[in-house]
């Protein structure tokens, strides 16, 4: 008898568990996609690195070793540069990762000294990614020295200089800083955002401040201000000790830094403010929180890993991450100390990302007060 009512049971849990919706995503959604991120997205392998080429020579064995990195499945040549002075620009317009610079009579010092040099620049805000750009140049290099070698007479080599810009150090802090201070803002505005609201509805009470004499905006805005002066407070602490602890420079506007931030701040509110409204309990908020923000910004942002390297389907969906957009913003502001010219891109699209998180919150919020 015991036995009978013991198998009852367990099949009256089965049919509980299956008829929960959430339960069923949590148990077998959260796995599936685990794996796909951590298996797609985890690599320190680059493939398809944009790289611009400034060929001085413009010789016949330079054409035949561009042609061969264009033909290689790790680089993108995206643009053809005619001057030293315009790597800067396109650096800071954050188009490429690297520049080869082909030496002149390339081909002449070959036939003649038995050696040629390609300068390797680097855009070293990623030191990962820089260091293995150069080492992946140089592979393809020494692999075109011994093809014509081998049917050569005297030995031909070709020497690698590299160069790296903004990091010449390599120091990781330069990437773990603005990576930090990402994290540290989203998960403080928008998880910390989304439980508190939550809280109030799971405990009755976020119905009685709706039907107070306050409207419904100043409610929100209320509750979330202290979200704000506490997130701003957080991205001081960090980018302080990133610079008097970490040396790490600050080499733009230290005014555009903190307008961005608040940007961010404000658009990881506004995605708090809609995870708020589609949960009905803290720990529901808390699964989605984690969930749909902690695993993206770490893994998708760019933050770790290399967007470029990743799968196409998972670049198209980092676009929707605002985290990418901050941590470029940051990166450019503090290591390369450009301006809004070359930032205004990202900025638009944190600004739309806001627009959107906000009007959808407020239609949720107006589909629950009726």
């Amino acid at each position: 008898m015991n036995r009978k009512v013991f198998i009852g049971f367990v099949k009256k849990e089965f049919f509980h568990i299956f008829r929960d919706r959430r339960s069923m995503i949590i148990l077998f959604g959260m796995p599936l996609v685990q794996i796909l991120l951590f298996g797609f997205a985890i690599t320190n392998e680059i493939n398809n690195v944009s790289i611009a080429v400034l060929d001085k020579s413009k010789d016949i064995e330079t054409q035949k070793i561009i042609h061969k990195i264009a033909a290689s499945p790790y680089f993108e040549i995206e643009k053809v540069l005619h001057a030293e002075s315009d790597i800067e620009s396109i650096f800071k317009s954050g188009k490429v990762k690297a520049v080869l610079i082909f030496e002149p009579n390339f081909n002449k010092k070959i036939q003649t000294k038995s050696l040629a040099k390609v300068q390797v620049v680097t855009d070293a805000t990623e030191p990962n990614t820089a260091n293995t750009i150069t080492a992946y140049v140089n592979a393809i290099l020494q692999n075109y020295s011994k093809e014509i070698n081998h049917n050569a007479n005297s030995k031909y080599d070709i020497a690698i200089e590299s160069q790296w810009r903004y990091n010449p150090e390599l120091k990781s802090v330069y990437t773990f800083v603005p990576g930090v201070m990402t994290v540290i803002l989203m998960l403080v505005s928008a998880m910390m955002t989304s439980i508190s609201i939550a809280r109030e509805k799971e405990l009755g009470t976020m119905e009685i401040l709706l039907v107070s004499p306050l409207k419904p905006i100043l409610v929100i805005l209320g509750k979330v201000f202290p979200y704000i002066f506490l997130s701003i407070i957080n991205a001081i602490i960090i980018v302080g000790l990133g610079f008097f602890v970490f040396k790490m420079p600050i080499n733009g506007s230290l005014f555009l830094l903190t307008l961005e931030s608040i940007l961010f701040i404000i658009t990881a509110l506004a995605l708090g403010i809609l995870i708020s409204t589609i949960s009905n309990s803290q720990q529901t908020a808390m699964m989605i929180s984690l969930m749909g923000l902690m695993l993206p910004v770490i893994i998708l942002s760019g933050f770790i890993f290399p967007i470029s390297s990743m799968p196409l389907p998972m670049q198209i969906i980092s676009n929707i991450i605002p985290a990418k957009w901050f941590i470029s913003i940051v990166k450019a502001i503090m290591l390369k100390g450009v301006g809004i010219q070359f930032i205004w891109k990202e900025t638009l699209i944190l600004l739309f990302m806001t627009m959107i998180f906000m009007l959808l919150s407020m239609k949720k919020y107006k589909i629950r007060l009726e």
